[in-house]
């Protein structure tokens, strides 16, 4: 059946702002729905309150509305737009479909005549009120681990005095898994089983005896209208049981299954999703089994949407999952959609696997203080990576290679852990680095059976494992000079780089890299197709791998590479790594705006990301996709491989910028500001230099590189005192210290740390208000494209400041001297693109704290602010397209925006929630008033110095 004629104008409900447990997978979701119904003619309509997102740009639907997710919000949309049709829940995690339940029980759909599609509310109920869910799977014989419901605390206890310990609570209606928790011990029951009750919105948790050591699984299902059912891929979790699939380092396909058990598994799935309610779109369904022959399958859960193992899934196999659910909510059946990278199959074909994915998630545990960072059911990681490989060991180390936490892979850098107790205490309490433990526990001679008895994790994974260090072990043998080339070819084909190869045979990364040239063994480039080759691919997306040379019966060798190079002018854009604290999706964002500007100036686009949650790693935003780590000796190949005219660095964060350096050593030609102008930025004695130059004022600081330093500097300086590594993002390790002892504890702390780095110490203004501007610069002139001010005074980190655009209290002087200060530092750090500058005002003294010439956190929140696309112009004038001259700035904006930080504290408990000169948001919204009478901002401006931590 084609789609429903009677379907013109539908709601989509976003996720709002980034918090841990929804992240910018469903930005990735709601953008391709979206892209997905207008393809169809569709008019759509959006609210969303996040403005760092693509999703939210007015280019996506046809009528945006960043206002609170809220019924209010709803109410006053469907009066605007009274031919709204239908509202699609599904793409906006569960704040999403929280909302659609809200206004159903309020009535609001049936009062205005809008339709759900996509789900139906009692589907939802069902699989999130855990009681009537596992009524239902008795009902359909689809086996469940012994459970049962509690509503009060008398009844949680009787419960457990019923099982026995360990114990699971699950709190109902929540997100990420808040409110459960593990229970080993009966001590620690009454506060977990309290915690679980006040966080469900109806006071209910399901309590599971617990399963120790089974393993999870996940299934990705779609169906359709005509009830054609499509398995787009399985997921094994590494890790068993007990931590949240969120937090899990997980494989697609299924490694440890046996064929007859997945079908088993496959039957259940499509059962469960049938059985739950009549709705066409998608599902993720969540098994575990028993880890002996039996493997015995019992449900855990099942969420009828787009999940964010969906997000994962789409960029796993190629198939876009929220496209074709889009498509299937609209009417459409599988077998009328056609596969989106063959273009001759339909999406009614199950996509086949010819390679590995690898996820592993990225935690932020040094920003919340005080927390626990053992693993559990309650999701606690921020972002993630993904690795692709032709083994499951190529694709781990390309994933542990992605993280950015200064490691180089698995083992081989000089950064292994060799104590035994710590080593035996992270694999019994699960630690967000038991991917980098298991492998330094193998290493320390501790047997496989005693890691699986600990860990429970199947030992097909701890033989892989073992595999990798005694490969390292033989290399270690070798000298460069006398390693042989099979050796090095199985190194490379099982991942490790070339610095880890470096470290094993006591040379240079380069003198290995120059091996590999000798030897001819080079990087191939292959497609993710969703077919396993059976059909011919026409999406250019491609993951790297090393290859043994083929011989043709004419005697020539080659390896096959599937990546075909152009003689079309070319630009990579550096992508922004996995999500951080400091470093979200406000990135991602520019990136995507900057592969979109290079391609309206005629240039091929090449993307280079490895994050599975985000729009720029979809497989057609830019003309080319190389899902690879943004590490060097991945992104030297590609370069190598491409031959571009330059490569965009200042898009995609610190985690692009930190390469620019190494890229102007290679003779690779930067785009936009060149590396000497982004150093001298990040070097504060040469920027300062400059700010004397041009008679601007900055706060008096010095640089030490030792305590001692520190204290002589703090005699000069008089406290309070600010202190700060170089070269780091979001306010990593900054702290203001009001006297000697603190001065020394965190100086000797930060030096542990990060060893040899450059400490900065500037004299605090207190009291002072914090503001920020950002331009854009073609190294003549200057526009700038927002002033903003800060509520919170200075010291708070202008990540976890509400700004206000445009300022609400700075005098036409002051306005002036930032005006003055942003053009001359523009201009004198020879910016060509995008900079972002922060000041402190004192006294009416506008006073610079940094400068940073590159893409800013605040940059897609001013473009919604004001309705312009200034990362579109700044690529343009990078790519010299274009002058700032050139740009006719019509900024539209009534009233005033704010953009506020939304945290996620909730996540972590004991934490110290005091905000200070350190980033602890995970996200942001954004709020429009009309004037500074109004409620909010008054609010607002009397709470602005509750949070401040000296």
């Amino acid at each position: 059946m084609p789609k429903n004629p009677k379907l013109k104008s539908i709601l989509i409900i976003g996720s709002g702002p980034i918090v841990i447990g929804q992240a910018c997978e469903f930005d990735y979701s709601g953008t391709q729905a979206l892209r997905s119904l207008r393809e169809d003619g569709i008019e759509t309509i959006l609210i969303n309150s996040n403005p760092a997102t693509i999703m939210t740009d007015p280019s996506m639907a046809d009528h945006v509305y960043l206002l609170p997710l809220n019924t209010k919000s709803i109410i006053k949309i469907l009066k605007e737009h009274p031919q709204i049709d239908a509202v699609l829940p599904t793409m906006g995690g569960q704040t999403a479909l929280n909302l659609c339940i809200e206004a159903d029980e309020k009535g609001i759909w049936k009062d205005f005549n809008v339709e759900i599609i996509g789900v139906d509310i009692d589907a939802i109920n069902i699989t999130e009120d855990r009681e009537k869910f596992r009524m239902l799977m008795l009902k359909i014989g689809i086996p469940m681990a012994p459970q049962a419901t509690a509503t009060s605390y008398l009844k949680g206890k009787e419960i457990a005095q019923e099982f026995g310990f360990p114990l699971i609570i699950r709190a109902s209606f929540t997100l990420g898994g808040e409110g459960a928790s593990f229970v080993y011990k009966e001590e620690d029951y009454d506060e977990l089983l309290t915690r679980g009750l006040e966080v469900s919105p109806i006071h209910e948790v399901m309590i599971d005896k617990a399963l120790i050591g089974w393993k999870e699984y996940e299934l990705e299902l779609l169906r359709d209208a005509n009830d054609n059912v499509v398995i787009i891929c399985s997921i094994e979790n590494m890790d068993p049981i007990g931590i949240h699939t969120g937090d899990s380092i997980t494989v697609a396909p299924a490694m440890t299954l046996s064929d007859k058990t997945y079908q088993k598994m496959r039957d259940m799935a499509i059962h469960m999703m049938r059985s739950i309610g009549d709705f066409a779109g998608g599902c993720n369904v969540q098994f575990a089994v028993s880890p002996d022959e039996k493997e015995e399958i019992i449900a855990i859960e099942i969420n009828p949407r787009v999940s964010r193992s969906s997000a994962l899934a789409s960029k796993a196999t190629g198939y876009p999952i929220a496209k074709i659910a889009a498509k299937l909510a609209l009417g459409y059946h599988l077998d009328e959609l056609q596969n989106q990278i063959t273009k001759s199959t339909s999406a009614l074909f199950e996509p086949t696997l010819d390679y590995v994915i690898v996820k592993i998630p990225r935690w932020n545990f040094d920003k919340f203080e005080g927390s626990d960072r053992t693993l559990g059911l309650q999701m606690k990681s921020v972002g993630e990576v993904m690795g692709i490989g032709r083994s499951f060991q190529e694709a781990l180390h390309k994933a542990t290679q992605s993280l950015e936490i200064k490691r180089n892979g698995l083992g081989a850098d000089g950064k292994e852990n060799k104590n035994y107790e710590q080593i035996i205490e992270k694999l019994t309490y699960a630690s967000w680095d038991r991917v980098f433990i298991i492998y330094d526990a193998i290493a320390m001679g501790i047997p496989l059976s005693r890691i699986h008895e600990i860990t429970k994790i199947d030992m097909w994974f701890l033989k892989q494992y073992e595999e990798l260090y005694l490969l390292q072990k033989e290399i270690s043998t070798f000298k460069i000079d006398t390693l042989e080339k099979e050796l090095l070819l199985e190194a490379k084909q099982k991942g490790y780089g070339d610095r880890q190869i470096a470290h094993m045979l006591g040379c240079l990364e380069s003198q290995v890299y120059n091996k590999r040239e000798e030897f001819g063994i080079n990087r191939v480039y292959k497609l993710v197709d969703t077919c396993a080759a059976e059909f011919k691919a026409m999406t250019p997306y491609y993951y790297s791998t090393f290859e043994s040379d083929m011989e043709t019966a004419d005697g020539k060798r080659y390896a096959d590479n599937e990546s075909i190079v152009t003689d079309k002018k070319k630009i990579i854009v550096l992508g922004s790594g996995p999500n951080r604290i400091g470093q979200g999706i406000e990135f991602d964002y520019c990136c995507v705006h900057g592969v979109l500007a290079a391609a309206e100036c005629g240039y091929e686009t090449i993307m280079i990301n490895c994050n599975p949650e985000t729009v720029s790693t979809d497989f057609d935003t830019a003309d080319k996709l190389y899902f690879e780590p943004v590490f060097w000796e991945h992104i030297y190949d590609i370069i190598k491989h491409e031959k571009p005219e330059g490569v965009i660095v200042q898009l995609g964060g610190q985690t692009a910028l930190k390469l620019a350096e190494k890229l102007t050593k290679y003779g690779v030609k930067i785009i936009g500001t060149s590396f000497e102008s982004l150093d001298l930025a990040e070097d504060r004695g040469h920027f300062s230099n400059l700010l004397k130059e041009n008679n601007i004022p900055y706060p008096q600081f010095d640089i030490a590189t030792t305590a001692d330093e520190a204290s002589a500097i703090a005699d000069v300086l008089d406290f309070p005192i600010l202190v700060r590594p170089s070269y780091v993002l979001g306010g990593q390790g900054m702290k203001i210290v009001i006297n000697k002892e603190e001065l020394e504890k965190h100086v000797v702390d930060l030096l542990s740390q990060m060893p040899g780095n450059q400490l900065l110490l500037d004299h605090y203004l207190e009291g002072a208000i914090e503001a920020e501007a950002d331009a854009i610069c073609d190294g003549e002139d200057v526009y700038i494209i927002g002033i903003m001010e800060h509520i919170e005074p200075c010291g708070i980190h202008s990540g976890d400041s509400n700004s206000m655009l445009p300022p609400f209290n700075l005098g036409e002087f002051v306005m002036q001297q930032i005006k003055d200060h942003t053009k001359k530092i523009a201009l004198a750090l020879n910016t060509v693109g995008l900079i972002n500058i922060q000041f402190a005002i004192k006294d009416d003294i506008v006073y610079i704290i940094e400068a940073n010439p590159r893409a800013s956190r605040t940059v897609p929140f001013i473009a919604k602010a004001y309705g312009e696309p200034y990362v579109n112009y700044a690529t343009k004038v990078m790519l010299g397209e274009k002058k700032v001259k050139d740009f006719d700035f019509n900024p539209q904006l009534k009233g005033f925006a704010i953009k506020q930080p939304v945290f996620s504290f909730n996540k972590f408990h004991n934490v110290n929630k005091k905000l200070g000169p350190e980033m602890k948001s995970t996200g942001e919204s954004i709020l429009f008033i009309d004037s500074l009478k109004d409620d909010e901002f008054y609010e607002l401006y009397s709470r602005r110095k509750m949070y401040l931590n000296k």
